[in-house]
């Protein structure tokens, strides 16, 4: 950061804890003009790129994703921002890079919350601007403070969503395979009796409670060894848990709850302009569809619970039809982080996958460095705002923020979404720009891409996960592809273009020290940007 003047400095630093009084100060909460759309951003969980039949899958048909992407724009070439979910989703929510603070790993169901009162998020801001926020289905940002297993899980349980600027929520605090298997509404656990108050504790089993490990009978999924403590629902979880009998929830059922949910929210505020994050428990493990979803494909549970996103998709879709708000709703559907086939639980994923390809013509998958990880299904649909069509410019879900500040032209409170970028024009179609550059991050290290070349820095981390069978794309030595002619991550050109190599290393590096921030922060990114721009195809 010595190019950054020290005031410049403290002001990038104090940026991702904007006090609430500040972020206030955009808005008196007053109602946005009626030309604003309501907003639902759908995240899908470990869905990859080509999970999907509009992103050319042929083993599963995804009819309700299709008809959005039909209408809207479908993107190629969109990323989120890690390979992982905790990580991912607070750089969506918050415009500001999760490896630029600590704890931002794959918080477990105890963990504190990463997004701390008063910061400003995508809810906060668009709350402070009229809008009614809500936030239903997976979580994973922790709850409470003061570290792990502090909460108040037999009474009301802050901070939490609304801390963040959610008015309502509906939410599972971590992922399905861990504990607690409760929903928890507006931060209370749902159907908790005092009678039953439940327990946690993740290093330490509870006396007298079946374990997957000790009680394989039990079960009805084979897990592995990381997934054998507490059993719910006849399926071993990561942690342990007692009690709380009567607030369980049944993991065939959680699809119809949450998305039962999100839709009685879009009634209760048909009336006045909205800001869903309907966050699906699809298809993360365990992968336990409905019965009506079994056998609809031939990839077992895992094609299956794509199938079941997909319904849930056509909900959504069918109450905004209903209640004839179609044309006035921007709709955006992701996914957390690319896709993972066997993980935790022995469910036939990787016997029953045929042809199908997760990735599409992409390597890697969940926490990798390459491609698959971080590059997902982004789609934006908006009758009448948005140009229809297929588009291959680089875009990123840590762009959100500053994209729907643009949207319903709204400041953003100062120095808050550091490293969200105005990709309005390119998100709605109008224009193929890509964005100057974007970080991915995987577990251990990270990787920029700029004008469709990649460079990943050196990481001395293993080159395979044993169990899911993805390549990390670790590697001692750095590593640079071209990905539009090279879209595997088959031909590591380091050697041939060293100076490519040095620039795009220097650039992460500068990106990390916060020199690459939001236009208006500072100067150095035109100086640096301009030094790339001197190479030649073939430096």
């Amino acid at each position: 950061m010595k190019n950054i003047p020290y005031f410049s400095r403290l002001i990038y630093l104090a940026a991702i804890f904007i006090p609430t009084n500040i972020v206030a100060q955009i808005s008196t909460q007053q109602k946005p003009p009626s030309s604003n759309p309501n907003i639902i951003f759908i995240l899908a969980d470990d869905i990859g790129h080509g999970d999907l039949s509009c992103y050319g899958a042929k083993s599963v048909r995804t009819p309700a994703v299709d008809s959005l992407a039909k209408r809207g724009i479908l993107f190629t070439h969109a990323y989120s921002c890690a390979s992982t979910c905790t990580p991912s989703r607070y750089g969506l929510l918050t415009g500001h890079y999760p490896w630029r603070l600590k704890n931002t790993g794959i918080a477990r169901g105890d963990a504190p919350m990463i997004i701390k009162p008063g910061q400003s998020t995508v809810a906060s801001f668009l709350k402070y601007s009229g809008y009614t926020t809500g936030v239903v289905g997976k979580w994973q940002l922790g709850l409470g403070e003061g570290g792990f297993n502090k909460q108040a899980w037999n009474d009301s349980i802050t901070p939490g969503p609304k801390q963040a600027g959610f008015d309502y929520s509906f939410i599972m605090a971590a992922s399905g395979d861990r504990v607690p298997t409760v929903f928890i509404e507006n931060q209370r656990i749902v159907g908790l009796s005092k009678n039953d108050p439940i327990q946690l504790d993740y290093p330490n089993p509870f006396k007298d409670e079946p374990t997957g490990k000790a009680n394989p009978e039990l079960l009805k999924l084979v897990p592995d060894e990381s997934h054998d403590q507490a059993i719910l629902n006849g399926i071993s979880r990561i942690g342990y848990q007692k009690g709380g009998r009567s607030a369980l929830w049944v993991d065939e059922n959680i699809a119809d709850t949450i998305t039962t949910k999100a839709v009685r929210f879009i009634e209760k505020n048909k009336n006045h302009p909205f800001f869903l994050y309907f966050c699906t428990n699809d298809i993360h493990v365990p992968r336990v569809p409905h019965p009506r979803f079994i056998g609809q494909t031939t990839m077992g549970a895992r094609g299956d619970a794509i199938v079941e996103f997909d319904w849930s998709v056509s909900q959504i879709m069918g109450v905004l039809k209903r209640l004839g708000l179609e044309n006035n709703t921007l709709i955006i559907i992701s996914s957390d982080n690319g896709p993972v086939v066997e993980e935790g639980y022995k469910d036939q994923s990787h016997e029953k996958l045929g042809k199908h390809t997760p990735g599409g013509p992409l390597t890697g998958g969940k926490y990798s460095a390459f491609e698959a990880g971080t590059r997902v299904p982004f789609l934006v649909s908006w009758p009448g705002k948005v140009n229809p069509g297929s588009s291959n410019a680089i875009i990123c879900q840590i762009d959100l923020m500053a994209t729907l500040s643009a949207l319903i032209n709204r400041s953003l409170p100062a120095g808050s979404a550091p490293d969200s970028y105005n990709e309005l024009n390119v998100w709605l179609g109008n224009s193929t720009r890509n964005r100057d550059f974007i970080v991915e991050q995987s577990i251990g290290t990270l990787s920029v891409i700029e004008r469709f070349y990649k460079y990943i820095e050196p990481s001395p981390g293993p080159l395979r996960e044993d169990y899911s069978k993805i390549e990390l794309g670790n590697d001692p030595d750095p590593q640079l592809y071209n990905l539009k002619e090279d879209t595997g991550e088959q031909r590591n050109l380091a050697r041939q273009y060293p100076a490519r190599v040095k620039v795009l290393a220097e650039k992460l590096k500068d990106i990390k020290t916060g020199v690459f921030v939001r236009p208006g922060f500072n100067e150095p990114k035109v100086k640096i940007e301009y030094r790339l721009s001197k190479l030649k195809h073939n430096e």
